[in-house]
């Protein structure tokens, strides 16, 4: 399979289990790899027979923007669920979400998770 790979998605979400977080929100960063066979696209230069990234870039914020969840283990699997819904060319996916400013004592960059989730 090929990958088409979508990096640093950032949207506005109100996620996490402090109080805090789900009433003020945060910044969120999502970056996807749609597994899928380029080929037939790349033959006929054809738009159709490929993934719209644009879409997928619309997919992923509406999730991010929509219904508050705990924990990005729960977000990256709604994510990946929701794109393999959408998108029938895409036999795999792997998300990973970025929170970077988790309120954590401690000096660090960002807390991620990365899924990979396959079509069954």
């Amino acid at each position: 399979m090929d990958v088409i790979r979508i990096s640093g998605i950032r949207s506005f979400g109100h996620h996490g289990a402090l109080p805090e977080e789900t009433r003020l929100g945060q910044r969120f960063t999502v970056s996807v790899d749609l597994e899928v066979d380029t080929r037939p696209a790349a033959a006929a230069d054809d738009l159709k027979l490929t993934v719209d990234y644009g879409k997928v870039i619309e997919t992923v914020e509406a999730q991010l923007k929509g219904k508050p969840v705990y924990l990005i283990e729960t977000l990256a699997q709604q994510i990946a669920a929701r794109i393999l819904g959408t998108f029938p060319m895409v036999k795999a996916v792997t998300v990973e979400v970025t929170k970077p400013f988790a309120p954590v004592a401690a000096d660090f960059d960002a807390i991620s998770v990365k899924i990979r989730r396959e079509r069954a």
